[in-house]
């Protein structure tokens, strides 16, 4: 089913090719930017007319003309504004006819998309050396909220968590581990208790005992052969660090689970036949002992080409490697469509570079898009990385636990007279919604400054200010006391209940945006317009005081607000409450 906007867009554009002759005519519908403009804007006209030499407004009119030929029910009236915009002005009877179908359940909220792709999206990707620190949080829950929207969409998705549990590290940690059991007889749960500092110390020995880092090089090696005890230490390592993710993701509300890993290691026994390709491709040279792909495209600052190294000269492979593994992965065997890559804005030359590679050797197939969804850095009150005070990396556990303590002690200011034990239900979930919507509603692709007043604040576009909102159109229902189900808008008395039923039926067209162009900031932004125009209508126009007609009908129009705020929230990982 189409939304409105993509039905407007089709039926615009038909009456712009009628009217010109023009094949293929874009007429660019977007949504109306201000009220007076109408609900919707067609802004194609005025290229087209530049194109064919014409006078705009002229040919606006024409296309109007056209379209009330097209006797469109859910258009009211058309109008043309400034140098040749037609203003579209939806009809209140056709709002309420599709509005009434959604709130019966008649229609989705979301209807599905009218092709469905398979879809892989890669995100969270901790290294399983480490525990999840505050890097990790922006992929995380931004990549659940993209997979969360497209299987809303209909879409199939595969969620890959690549995780890093491969490589050097693992020698020099299955070492030190070797080290503690065989001097203090420490056995290896107790050891694991703090990876954190574990992965600290012995970090500390590779690089100040030229013994031990020989010793942790020589592990990798025995690791990657198949070495038995190598192989059962890094298992029992691996698992540990795993459920230290999995406290994460539970606390977080993220649907990775142990089913999606997509680890490194996996891709071990296939690194040889991707050198092996590239070499029959006529790709690989050899540049100082390593193996690489110079491709035209990739040109350093000095004019020379970039290389793109495949396998170290000591036949050691990289990242670069594990990941064209993974494309061929995608392509040849899960057979993706869509492949998104949710990481670092840092790592966007590697992603170019996997990219163009893997298309020019064929380990892509022609169909799928390979696309990196790159995230900024979240940055302290300094505009610095995240750090604690000491410098080190701060373990996303503590960060979570802190602003969950936070919203308790906020909570318990805001309403002291509720039970413990439902303070800290509340406050769990208003502390974890506040981290998680502070991130989504920023811009993906640029830093942020992580703050905790205004993360937490039951004012401006946040967590806690829609979880409200949210909970007072649910008390609003429960205080009418009319047995519900409040399951028809029979009347818009006012212009604001036009506004506010129209901005409803716009959910699906902010979500298939993001589902498009995985901006959930689109979607957060919405969301606070919503409550706001909510919140308005609740103030202006009387409900609960209403004559009953239009009692029933506002609490109608009350009940399917709550249903989106729900169903946004819910996309974006954040449970509601009935209760602040």
């Amino acid at each position: 089913m189409r939304t409105i906007k993509q039905f407007l867009n089709r039926q615009v554009s038909a009456a712009i090719e009628s009217c010109t002759g023009l094949r293929d005519s874009n007429a660019n519908v977007i949504t109306a930017s201000k009220v007076e403009f109408g609900d919707y804007q067609a802004n194609g006209v005025m290229p087209i007319a530049k194109q064919l030499k014409v006078n705009p407004r002229e040919l606006a009119n024409q296309v109007i003309e056209e379209l009330r030929s097209f006797n469109l029910n859910i258009v009211e009236r058309y109008e043309v504004a400034g140098p040749g915009f037609i203003n579209i002005y939806l009809s209140d009877t056709e709002l309420l006819r599709r509005a009434n179908a959604i709130i019966n359940g008649k229609l989705p909220i979301i209807p599905k998309s009218e092709i469905s792709l398979r879809i892989a999206v890669d995100y969270s990707s901790p290294n399983l050396a480490k525990e999840m620190h505050v890097g990790h949080l922006r992929g995380t829950i931004i990549g659940d909220a993209i997979v969360r929207i497209l299987e809303k969409q209909g879409h199939q998705v595969i969620r890959q968590n690549h995780v890093g549990d491969w490589g050097t590290q693992f020698g020099m940690l299955i070492c030190y581990l070797q080290e503690l059991q065989q001097t203090n007889g420490k056995e290896y749960p107790a050891a694991l208790t703090d990876l954190e500092r574990f992965y600290r110390e012995a970090k500390s020995r590779f690089d100040s005992d030229r013994k031990f880092a020989d010793r942790s090089r020589q592990a990798v090696v025995d690791l990657q052969s198949g070495d038995q005890e190598s192989q059962q230490i890094w298992t029992q390592f691996i698992e540990e660090s795993l459920n230290h993710c999995d406290e994460i993701y539970s606390k977080l509300n993220i649907t990775l689970d142990r089913s999606h890993l997509d680890s490194e290691s996996q891709y071990n026994d296939q690194l040889t036949g991707v050198i092996k390709k590239l070499s029959e491709e006529g790709l690989l040279s050899e540049s100082e002992g390593a193996k690489c792909v110079f491709l035209p495209q990739f040109i350093g600052k000095d004019g020379s080409k970039l290389p793109v190294i495949v396998q170290k000269s000591d036949g050691g492979y990289l990242y670069s490697t594990t990941d064209i593994a993974a494309v061929h992965h995608k392509s040849h065997t899960l057979d993706i469509d869509r492949a998104l890559y949710v990481v670092d804005a840092r790592q966007s030359l590697h992603f170019q570079q996997v990219f163009a590679v893997s298309k020019e050797a064929k380990f892509a197939t022609e169909k799928i898009s390979l696309e990196h969804i790159s995230y900024g850095t979240m940055m302290d009150s300094a505009g610095k990385p995240f750090k604690t005070r000491s410098g080190d990396t701060v373990k996303l556990i503590e960060l979570l636990d802190e602003s969950v303590s936070r919203a308790y002690t906020l909570v318990t200011e805001k309403n002291p007279d509720l039970a413990d034990e439902e303070r800290k239900v509340i406050s769990e979930k208003v502390g974890i919604a506040a981290v998680k919507y502070a991130d989504l509603s920023k811009n993906r692709t640029s830093d942020y400054i992580f703050d905790w007043a205004t993360m937490l604040s039951f004012e401006g576009n946040t967590a806690p200010y829609l979880m409200y909102a949210y909970a007072r159109i649910r008390s609003i229902l429960a205080k009418a006391n009319m047995g519900g189900p409040y399951e028809t808008i029979s009347e818009l008395k006012s212009p604001l209940e036009h506004l506010l039923l129209t901005k409803l039926i716009q959910f699906p067209e902010i979500v298939d945006t993001v589902a498009s162009d995985c901006f959930p900031n689109l979607l957060c932004n919405y969301l606070h317009e919503l409550a706001g125009i909510f919140m308005r209508f609740y103030e202006e126009c009387p409900i609960l005081s209403a004559d009953e007609d239009i009692r029933q009908s506002r609490l109608s129009l009350s009940n399917y607000s709550s249903l989106v705020l729900k169903q946004g929230l819910e996309l974006l990982g954040i449970e509601t409450l009935t209760q602040m």
